[in-house]
């Protein structure tokens, strides 16, 4: 341990003090408090990309997932006409209305608009979780030899979306493709009020499924 030389002359020339103990103990633990706030900022700047997963592989089927009526099915058509898959599946509430109207009947006019309708069904969905969603799917694939199937959803839905289907269906081997909607998220977060509520409802949705409901 270091030592001070304090009464350069005078009576007290040459007498050594050791250091205060309390004023090392708090030098140490602002460095310590220095190391973890730039740690904690570090997982903070980055938790918004943490959440998404855009990783589109080849598949059997495509199955768009419930929850958003516009970027998904966009990002699902897409990766359609790009033959990532021969058909697609629409995820759709079986039991909301939309101005008097059920999803589903919309979701059959929409998909009617496009020219490989043919390839288009939809998934009545009567969950009201993506781990009570992983059902419904299975109940649309069954009878169909499905072995890869792509999910599409929300950006920063995929994470957590992809770990239910494979903790879920494990038979099945699945990727993930992000669906961008600036609007609703970014990795940026902090720009804004809305991705950052969008980014803190996804990490408790995200702790409770990796904590909680995983479990069960």
């Amino acid at each position: 341990m270091g030592t001070y030389v304090i009464g350069a002359t005078g009576p007290f020339k040459g007498i050594k003090l050791r250091p205060n103990k309390t004023m090392l103990m708090r030098k140490k633990l602002f460095k310590i408090t220095l190391v973890l706030t730039a740690i904690m900022i570090a997982l903070l700047a980055t938790s918004g990309s943490f959440l998404v997963v855009n990783r589109p592989a080849q598949a059997d089927v495509i199955v768009v997932l419930a929850g958003e009526a516009e970027s998904r099915p966009l990002r699902g058509l897409e990766l359609l006409n790009h033959n990532y898959a021969p058909r697609l599946i629409l995820d759709v509430p079986a039991e909301d209305q939309i101005y008097g109207h059920r999803e589903t009947e919309l979701a059959k006019d929409y998909k009617d608009q496009f020219p490989r309708k043919d390839s288009i069904s939809i998934c009545p969905v009567f969950g009201l979780s993506t781990k009570a969603e992983v059902n419904d799917v299975k109940n649309c694939l069954q009878g169909t030899p499905v072995r890869r199937v792509l999910l599409v959803t929300s950006e920063f839905h995929t994470r957590r979306a992809l770990s239910i289907f494979n903790k879920e269906a494990p038979a099945i081997n699945f990727s993930v493709a992000a669906a961008f909607d600036s609007r609703r998220f970014s990795t940026h977060w902090w720009a804004r009020r809305e991705w950052a509520k969008t980014n803190l409802d996804e990490w408790l949705r995200l702790l409770w499924w990796d904590l909680v409901d995983r479990w069960r």
